[in-house]
C-alpha cells in the first residue's frame, strides 16, 4: 500500500491530527484567588499555570522614566516530564534555557503593552509547567496573555490606568517539518524527531515578533521558511479566536 504523498495531510500523529490542525486547546480563566490575573492553558498534554502579579514599583533603572515594565518567569515543576528533574533552585542557579525562554516570554509581552499607560508599576508573569509534551514556551506566551489581559482588567476596576494598556493580542505556536512533512504545534515526539524546529510569536494585526527556525540536520530553503510561517500563522488565528472567547469583557 502506497505511503502518504509529500505535503499531504495523512502523515500518521500519535492524537490523529491532521499536519495543518491544532491539537485541543483550552484556557481556564480565574484559577488563583490571590492573583490579579491568572489562567491555566491546555494545549494538548502540555499545562501551564499562569498568573500576573502587580507590583507598584519598576526597576531601579526605569525610576526617573514615566512608564511601567512587564517581566516573566518560567520553570517546569520537577514532574512535569517522565522522570523527576531538579528544582533549579536547589541548584542555585537556572538553566540558560529557562533563563532564554522566560526572556522571550517577557519580550512577547512588552510588545503588545503600552508601557506607559501602566504608570510606575510593574506585571511580573509567573509560567509553570505543570506538565510538558512538547510547546510549553509557545502555550506559556498564549496564556501569558490571557493572565496579562485580566491584570489589565484589573488595573481598570481601580481606576490605576487611565487608558487601555494592552496595544494587541500576542500568541504563539511551534512548526516544523518530521520526516518531511510540514507539521503545525508539534508534541514532544514529534519535536523530538523534527528535522526543522520552529517557534513562530505574532501578534493579531498580523506582525511579528519573534521567528526562532533551526535546522537539526540539513539546511532548509526560504520558501520553506516561508511555508512554515504561513502555517503557523493560521494555526495563531485560532489561537486568537481562543483568547477572545474567554475574555469576553474585552473583544465583546
Amino acid at each position: 500500500m502506497p505511503g502518504p504523498k509529500k505535503g499531504s495531510l495523512t502523515l500518521l500523529r500519535k492524537d490523529g491530527r491532521g499536519n495543518q490542525d491544532l491539537r485541543d486547546c483550552t484556557i481556564t480563566r480565574g484559577v488563583n484567588k490571590y492573583a490579579e490575573g491568572s489562567c491555566l492553558i491546555e494545549v494538548g498534554d502540555t499545562k501551564v499555570y499562569c498568573t500576573a502579579t502587580v507590583e507598584d514599583k519598576v526597576p531601579r533603572w526605569l525610576i526617573e522614566m514615566e512608564q511601567g515594565w512587564v517581566t516573566a518567569e518560567y520553570s517546569m515543576l520537577p514532574r512535569s516530564t517522565r522522570e523527576r528533574t531538579a528544582r533549579e533552585a536547589a541548584t542555585g542557579r537556572q538553566s540558560g534555557r529557562t533563563l532564554e525562554i522566560q526572556r522571550l516570554i517577557g519580550r512577547a509581552l512588552r510588545a503588545v503593552v503600552d508601557l506607559r499607560a501602566l504608570g510606575q508599576r510593574t506585571v511580573q508573569l509567573d509560567c509553570d509547567v505543570l506538565q510538558a509534551d512538547g510547546g510549553t514556551r509557545t502555550a506559556s506566551i498564549t496564556g501569558a496573555y490571557v493572565a496579562l489581559a485580566e491584570a489589565c482588567l484589573y488595573l481598570q476596576s481601580k481606576n490605576l490606568v487611565r487608558r487601555w494598556p494592552l496595544t494587541d493580542q500576542v500568541a504563539a505556536v511551534s512548526v516544523g517539518i518530521v520526516a518531511g512533512e510540514q507539521l503545525l504545534d508539534l508534541c514532544y515526539e514529534e519535536d523530538f524527531r523534527a528535522a526543522v524546529d520552529l517557534n513562530l510569536v505574532m501578534c493579531a494585526s498580523g506582525n511579528l515578533v519573534e521567528v526562532q527556525a533551526t535546522a537539526e540536520g540539513a539546511p532548509f530553503t526560504i520558501p520553506q521558511l516561508g511555508e512554515l510561517i504561513n502555517l503557523g500563522q493560521r494555526g495563531l488565528k485560532q489561537l486568537f479566536a481562543i483568547q477572545k472567547q474567554v475574555l469576553p469583557e474585552i473583544y465583546k
